[in-house]
């Protein structure tokens, strides 16, 4: 990985993309730290600092995602999370709206007016967003563990056009930051909003080892530390081996004359890979577990109901949370697989170019083996993004991690695939790049 971009860097077209790349950072990174017009900063700060005593709130999945801007209410608080929302909503309306699926099938063209589509839904899921967020800053319920008369004061004037301001400021916010993504696509290195996440969640790797540090027992806390940096460096090799993994269904496609030149011939496969889904069903599987808690919370209710949800569905390390949280994984990424892939379409599809897979006919029986396959290896699929979910959060738990640390599983899936993925990237330009030919 290191060799690749030191390559690179010797590269003059592509030292330029990376420059560009990481100037985009800076600026995502600065825009992070500038508070929304309205907000009183100090009190802001002193609620956090509560907020990390008290380990973490309701909001932490967005803030981890966010950058550490969410409870920091600043211009980028709403993050590239509503750009992820809306991609995954587009998605699944891929498969129930006909015209979605007409335009998925154009091409390039088609798949321009879906990009279109998702702009636009991102900002209305922006302004949604940041409306629930700045109602929930004036109520004093952003910051549960904070002072009464401190987190009162967040936002001094809750007046309609204060509201309004902040509103439309993180809704621009949000626009910005999906330009900016849409820039280091076109101009820089790797997918832009995948490298914005992936640098969002690494924003928070120091802040959380630190905080290990400070509270560890054993040598002032530098065994504990040692501990982590070992068990991150363990899972991340577990990630990447996964990642990698994939069933490769053989395909032959036949010899066809046509005049006097013959086409086909070749052999290829299909590759299937362990963790077809991602981590997309650890997104959704989170987010479901938060609308409960989400509720309870803005609606003030003391019912029963309000207070076994509080007990069992808020916390991480609760046998209820755990086991609810791995069941909706699995059924999640079972989902996903069905709706992303579909055996019928690259059976037919296999049919009309005269591909067959050895030892099964094309058409009907190519896609019910296409179909048994995907099922059997989704089976691990899932139960290994279950377990990369709740292993690490329950082992470091006993060191004093809060849920949204950087090696928990949401966000060792997220830098890993991202920097697989970047780093592929970087090596097929240089490949193209340092390719010779048979002259030479």
């Amino acid at each position: 990985m290191l060799t690749a971009f030191a390559r690179a860097f010797k590269t003059p077209d592509l030292r330029k993309k990376l420059l560009f790349t990481l100037g985009i950072i800076v600026l995502f990174r600065l825009g992070a730290h500038i508070p929304v017009p309205g907000v009183n900063y100090k009190n802001v700060q002193m609620c956090i600092d509560s907020a990390k005593e008290g380990g973490g709130g309701l909001f932490s999945l967005v803030n981890m995602f966010s950058g550490g801007a969410l409870l920091q209410i600043t211009i980028f608080a709403l993050g590239i999370m509503p750009y992820i929302t809306a991609s995954i909503i587009l998605q699944l309306l891929t498969v129930v709206i006909p015209r979605l699926e007409a335009l998925k099938k154009e091409g390039q063209s088609g798949t321009a007016k879906i990009t279109q589509y998702t702009r636009y839904l991102t900002v209305a899921l922006a302004i949604l967003q940041g409306t629930g967020l700045v109602a929930t800053a004036n109520t004093g319920a952003l910051f549960q563990g904070c002072a009464e008369a401190v987190r009162s004061q967040i936002v001094p004037d809750k007046s309609i056009f204060t509201t309004a301001v902040m509103v439309i400021t993180m809704t621009a916010g949000t626009a910005m930051v999906m330009w900016l993504g849409e820039l280091i696509t076109d101009r820089g290195i790797g997918n832009g909003m995948s490298i914005l996440m992936f640098i969002s969640i690494a924003a928070g790797f120091p802040a959380s080892l630190w905080a290990i540090k400070d509270g560890g027992k054993m040598a002032d806390g530098w065994i504990e530390f040692g501990i982590v940096i070992l068990v991150g460096f363990a899972m991340v090799a577990l990630v990447v081996f996964v990642e990698q993994a994939q069933r490769r269904i053989p395909v032959q496609y036949a010899k066809r004359m046509i005049g006097r030149k013959s086409y086909g011939g070749t052999s290829t496969y299909i590759p299937l890979k362990v963790n077809q889904a991602g981590v997309i069903p650890v997104i959704f599987a989170s987010s479901l577990l938060y609308i409960p808690a989400l509720i309870v919370q803005f609606s003030g209710s003391t019912a029963p109901w309000a207070q076994w949800i509080q007990t069992n569905l808020t916390k991480g390390d609760h046998p209820y949370y755990i086991v609810t949280y791995f069941l909706l994984i699995v059924f999640f990424a079972f989902f996903y697989v069905a709706i992303s892939f579909n055996p019928e379409e690259v059976a037919d599809n296999m049919k009309k170019y005269g591909g067959f897979i050895p030892g099964i006919r094309a058409g009907r029986p190519t896609a019910e083996y296409l179909s048994y396959v995907l099922n059997r290896i989704t089976w691990p699929g899932s139960l290994y993004l279950g377990l990369i979910a709740l292993v690490p959060t329950m082992a470091l738990a006993g060191f004093g991690a809060s849920q949204d640390f950087p090696f928990g599983g949401t966000s060792i899936l997220i830098i890993v695939g991202v920097g697989l993925e970047t780093v592929k990237q970087i090596e097929s330009q240089l490949q193209q790049r340092n390719y010779e030919g048979f002259l030479r």
